[in-house]
């Protein structure tokens, strides 16, 4: 129960802390993903190196809320943009944004924010398999993004954007977000807090919105190995 209680009453403080103490989790979320990004593996037949990074995106929406996961990404790469050297590999720099990785970087901003919205509506997520599903909604999220800015950086085809952007990542970010998720069914709080959809009242939903987010995921890796 004790334990219980320590879930709730953090995520009842993320509701209700000063802007200051938000702002400041902010940061520090931002300087952990900075951290994150120099835990690199380059590989010889990608631009894009395997990097801690995506951990830190999809905790920072599971601690930090829809608002403030968005708001820690954001901070990340703006003042990477500004050259703060906290990018893969010690970069800074507005090239870095509008170069092979740059989509990566949108992507981040927009999981963390997705994850974070979708925590905090729905009660139900808050469940191991759900947690995972929503977890590798989040990467493809990322993946998305990255695929994209890769092949128009690079004037590629979307196949050979996914093969050399998307491809070598997907056994480990597997794992991130089953690490990740398993961390969040230790943090958030089973019960409702701020108007969230109780999964009692409210099953239909939850499972729709699950559905959706699988089947999103399934079909995006489907494609990826069948083109």
């Amino acid at each position: 129960m004790q334990y219980q209680n320590l879930r709730y009453n953090f995520f009842k403080w993320r509701y209700e802390a000063d802007f200051i103490y938000k702002l400041m989790l902010s940061f520090l979320f931002a300087c952990f993903t900075g951290i994150a990004a120099q835990l690199r593996i380059y590989l010889p037949f990608t631009p894009v190196p395997i990097t801690a990074q995506v951990f830190a995106v999809l905790l920072s929406g599971v601690v930090l809320g829809s608002r403030y996961g968005m708001t820690s990404q954001a901070i990340y790469v703006g003042l990477g943009c500004l050259g703060l050297p906290w990018f893969a590999n010690l970069r800074g720099g507005i090239e870095v944004l509008t170069g092979v990785t740059g989509g990566y970087l949108i992507g981040f901003i927009i999981a963390a924010w997705v994850i974070g919205w979708l925590i905090e509506s729905l009660v139900g997520v808050r469940r191991l398999w759900y947690l995972t599903s929503l977890m590798l909604f989040g990467v493809v999220i990322i993946y998305t993004f990255g695929a994209f800015q890769l092949a128009l950086v690079l004037n590629l085809s979307f196949k050979d954007a996914l093969i050399k952007g998307v491809l070598p990542f997907i056994p480990g970010d597997i794992i991130k977000s089953l690490v990740v998720a398993g961390l969040s069914t230790l943090i958030l709080p089973k019960e409702s807090y701020n108007g969230e959809i109780d999964v009692k009242g409210r099953e239909d939903l939850v499972i729709k919105s699950w559905i959706l987010i699988t089947f999103t995921a399934t079909l995006f890796f489907l494609v990826l190995f069948l083109i």
